[in-house]
Parts: C-alpha cells; sequence; structure tokens
C-alpha cells in the first residue's frame, strides 16, 4: 500500500520544464494519462487514454477540453499542471482516492478554470468536506455542478445556500444522503 502511494506521488510531480518545452495541454495531457485519468481534446469527440497514443504534431494544437479523473491516481502536488489550461469546460473527478478538499480550493483558484470552466462533476471523492465544496465558489463561470456519493459533505443545506448566493446561474444536482 505505502509502495502504490510514493509511486502516485511520483506520478504526480510536476516537471515544469517539461511544461515550458511542450506546453501546458501536452504536459497536463502526459500527467493526467500517466496517472489514469483521460481528456478530450477540443475539436474532438474521442477520449484519449493511451499515453503511448498521445497526438503529435505542432506546439499548442492539442488543447484540452474535457478532463475524466474517474479512478485516476492525481493528486495536489499534480495540481500547478493545470495553471497554463485555458479551454478546459469540464471535469469529472470519480472515485479519486487522493482528491481531498485542498485539491478542490486549488482548482478553484486557478485563473483559467475560473473563466473556462462550465460543468464539475464530483463523485465518490470520500475525502471532500464541505470546505472543499464552498471553495468552488470562485469558479464564477460555472453552469453545472454534480455531486455525489460524498459522505464527507455533513452541511448540506449551508454549503449549498453558500454556493447558490455565490453563483446565482449555477444548476446544482445533488445525490447525497
Amino acid at each position: 500500500r505505502r509502495f502504490w502511494g510514493w509511486l502516485n506521488a511520483v506520478f504526480n510531480k510536476v516537471d515544469y520544464e517539461r511544461i515550458q518545452a511542450v506546453g501546458p495541454d501536452r504536459a497536463a495531457s502526459e500527467w493526467l494519462l500517466r496517472c489514469g485519468a483521460l481528456v478530450r481534446y477540443q475539436g474532438y469527440q474521442k477520449w484519449q487514454q493511451d499515453y503511448n497514443g498521445l497526438p503529435t504534431g505542432p506546439l499548442g494544437k492539442y488543447k484540452i477540453e474535457a478532463i475524466n479523473a474517474t479512478d485516476s491516481c492525481i493528486m495536489y502536488r499534480g495540481f500547478d499542471y493545470l495553471d497554463g489550461l485555458e479551454h478546459v469546460t469540464e471535469i469529472k473527478l470519480q472515485k479519486c482516492i487522493y482528491i481531498q478538499d485542498e485539491c478542490l480550493q486549488r482548482l478553484s483558484e486557478t485563473k483559467n478554470l475560473q473563466k473556462s470552466l462550465l460543468q464539475l462533476k464530483i463523485i465518490s471523492c470520500g475525502n471532500v468536506t464541505d470546505k472543499g465544496i464552498i471553495a468552488l465558489h470562485r469558479l464564477m463561470n460555472l453552469e453545472y455542478l454534480y455531486l455525489s456519493d460524498l459522505p464527507g459533505i455533513r452541511e448540506k443545506e449551508t454549503t449549498v445556500h453558500v454556493l447558490q448566493q455565490a453563483l446565482p446561474n449555477l444548476e446544482l444536482e445533488l445525490d447525497l444522503e
């Protein structure tokens, strides 16, 4: 168990030189796929899941539009890869054992995501609490938020109220006990 935690931490280590060399979208794609997530590029329907099959082409040709991190090992230390992404409109975090409040706070503080992110789904991430969900209020263009199976959410009404006050246009769908 400890070995996998160490390995996942290695997969999440940010390589700033790589971001400079290949651009933020390519570097983030490599990180996400290494950690078991999927990415979809602007103008494409198919999800990219094969690290070795990452598309090549001119620098900056492939812009990440969507991230599906279901069952992935992404964790806070890798979130610097998200900073340069300007076209991400949707993110799905499902069964991500390393996702915690700090990750959602970091996500909501990412300037580009504050502008571009429209849809967010957080499902079965056991380390997420009200504090992390409330932090999402900074995602000013968020149109849709789906929350399901989050046992750490204890103050559902308060959390929902804070989000609805901060984001009046947000469609909030809840499947919480």
